[in-house]
């Protein structure tokens, strides 16, 4: 495992390049103070955060992984699995020299946080999963994630597929039809999402929630189409001690209901042990 890292202009962020097995890993780091790692989802890398970072800086040295299926990431574009995102984490973590860190992952990240927090206890403080699932046995998830890949050869259904699965209908009435159109077409299948889709399709990590000993909020979101919050719910039911919120909003919170989602981040994080 390698490292190089370059500075950005600001210096208030910096950039490292990391060498994880077959796969070159970067990560962004801003900030200080203890460590909180924000993991990203299917179809998005680390600037999905980009927004919502900034109001952790005050307090936290936030770290931005890309691993692999982001556009930063490069590897041999082998199948991906949840143990090679875990390890890349982790790797990234301990790259870090932040020592045991928060993390928050939504979507496939969540998956990956949920997966690190079980094995490489070591590492986590507090965990945040939020819009998470564990399996694909909700049968309407599954349908879901196989209509979205069988859609993979007709870019503008798919985005606009993609769209309608990741938020709720209250919000894209909210933002009125020229934001809703922006939105169908920013989510085309490239091949680094097909390969996240298919990955998405075999998640089943359930057995692993039991492990977990960190202090855990599983967030789930009430109008979530993509993956229905029954299934944070019973993310919520398998981590022994675990507590859970769940937001008036669709699968993308982050944009749909930022405030609510960071308040509920920070209170969590911020309590005393």
């Amino acid at each position: 495992m390698t490292s190089t890292t370059s500075f950005a202009e600001t210096a208030r962020e910096h950039s490292t390049e990391l060498k994880v097995g077959r796969a070159t890993v970067r990560y962004r780091v801003r900030g200080t103070g203890p460590g909180l790692v924000l993991v990203h989802g299917t179809g998005s890398g680390s600037v999905s955060w980009d927004a919502l970072a900034k109001r952790f800086t005050d307090r936290y040295t936030v770290v931005l992984p890309d691993l692999s299926g982001s556009d930063p990431a490069i590897d041999d574009g082998a199948p991906l699995t949840v143990e090679m995102l875990t390890a890349q984490l982790a790797a990234v973590i301990e790259d870090s020299g932040l020592g045991r860190v928060d993390v928050v992952g939504h979507s496939l990240g969540a998956v990956v946080v949920l997966s690190l927090a079980a094995t490489r206890p070591d590492l986590v403080r507090r965990l945040v999963p939020y819009a998470v699932y564990s399996n694909v046995e909700d049968e309407y998830l599954r349908n879901t994630l196989q209509m979205l890949r069988s859609l993979a050869g007709s870019p503008a259904d798919f985005a606009r597929y993609a769209m309608l699965s990741a938020f709720s209908r209250q919000y894209l009435n909210r933002i009125g039809r020229d934001a809703v159109e922006k939105l169908a077409g920013s989510f085309l299948p490239t091949p680094d999402r097909v390969r996240q889709l298919d990955l998405d399709l075999r998640v089943s990590i359930h057995d692993l929630l039991r492990l977990i000993e960190a202090e855990t909020l599983v967030i789930g979101c009430a109008h979530d189409a993509m993956l229905p919050v029954e299934n944070a719910r019973a993310v919520h039911a398998a981590i022994p001690g675990s507590r859970y919120a769940e937001l008036d909003s669709g699968h993308v919170a982050r944009l749909e209901r930022p405030d609510e989602l960071v308040t509920l981040i920070r209170d969590f994080l911020d309590a005393p042990a």
